[in-house]
């Protein structure tokens, strides 16, 4: 099962330490926006300096082959800031009313979610490492219904529980993916329930992962989603999301997209691939006209993975 939202925290302590994690939380929140947003501009900036952006340029020349090298360079840099953006959003959450929340957040597509919650249901939402998913989070808490998620377990302990704490506090159900009860049993039972059920998917080397065609190249994505959705019945929609200018600061688009088809025929696998296809398809069409929106800094694509260590995983 992939997770929503904790799992771009292992990959940022590479430029963000933990105890910058701690004053993210005291300090952050109590800057002037304009003055955050600039500090954390100049974080991205001196991480693509300093060789920080290589995989997200080998990502972003898989998706978009038809820019040149500075068109790359401008892109990573455009990427980067996205990507502290991200953090310095989560770090000014808690402070912001249902109000503010709502003047940050435009929303495409929702009206057939909103008919199933309103009918007492539950949506399963299919996400990428795109925008700002915390932000979308705490938003569809307050303003859709109920939001029960998967976390990555992270390390050091300490940062898991403060980030858990962190989530929880925003309105969100958090089940951690390890060192817990297993989350999947968690969500068919939350899926009975009314409520969101988004899911971080566009990245899995697990044994479960599937293989899919994302925006013209192989790439291995969570299965977890499809066969939730097949399970108890719920409908499955690809969730995109992108930054977008709101005067001096930022908001996002969260786009729901048409809730996938199930195949009519076919194994329970053959139904999640398909499923999972359609989601990859749809999620593809954002990260190409929103590139610097995906903040994908691990290898994501199969010619970039280490496939003997991939093998190894499936034989365990």
């Amino acid at each position: 099962m992939s997770h929503f939202p904790a799992a771009a925290v292992s990959r940022a302590t590479d430029v963000v330490t933990v105890a910058g994690f701690r004053v993210g939380w005291s300090l952050i929140r109590r800057m002037p926006e304009r003055t955050a947003y600039a500090l954390f501009d100049r974080i991205a900036d001196l991480t693509v300096a300093r060789g920080g952006g290589a995989r997200m340029r080998a990502n972003y020349a898989t998706v978009r082959p038809e820019l040149g090298d500075a068109e790359l360079d401008t892109l990573v840099r455009q990427g980067m800031r996205a990507y502290m953006r991200y953090y310095c959003e989560a770090f000014r959450l808690p402070v912001l009313t249902s109000d503010e929340l709502a003047a940050r957040v435009r929303v495409e597509g929702d009206g057939p979610v909103r008919e199933v919650l309103d009918a007492g249901g539950s949506v399963v939402c299919f996400l990428g490492h795109l925008g700002n998913w915390d932000l979308a989070g705490a938003w569809g808490a307050v303003h859709l219904g109920p939001v029960t998620t998967v976390a990555e377990r992270l390390e050091p302990e300490e940062v898991f529980e403060e980030f858990l704490e962190f989530r929880t506090g925003l309105g969100m159900t958090i089940h951690p993916l390890t060192g817990g009860p297993p989350p999947f049993p968690l969500l068919r039972e939350a899926a009975r329930e009314r409520g969101l059920i988004p899911l971080l998917s566009d990245r899995d080397l697990s044994r479960d992962g599937v293989e899919v065609v994302f925006c013209g190249e192989p790439a291995r994505m969570a299965a977890g989603p499809a066969a939730l959705a097949l399970a108890g019945r719920r409908p499955l929609h690809p969730v995109s999301i992108r930054h977008e200018r709101r005067g001096h600061g930022w908001g996002i688009v969260i786009t729901f997209h048409d809730a996938v088809a199930v195949p009519q025929s076919g194994t329970t696998r053959e139904k999640v691939a398909a499923m999972t296809q359609s989601c990859a398809d749809a999620l593809g069409e954002t990260v190409r006209t929103s590139t610097a929106d995906w903040h994908m800094l691990q290898p994501v694509f199969t010619k970039d993975l280490d496939l003997e260590r991939l093998a190894r995983a499936g034989a365990s």
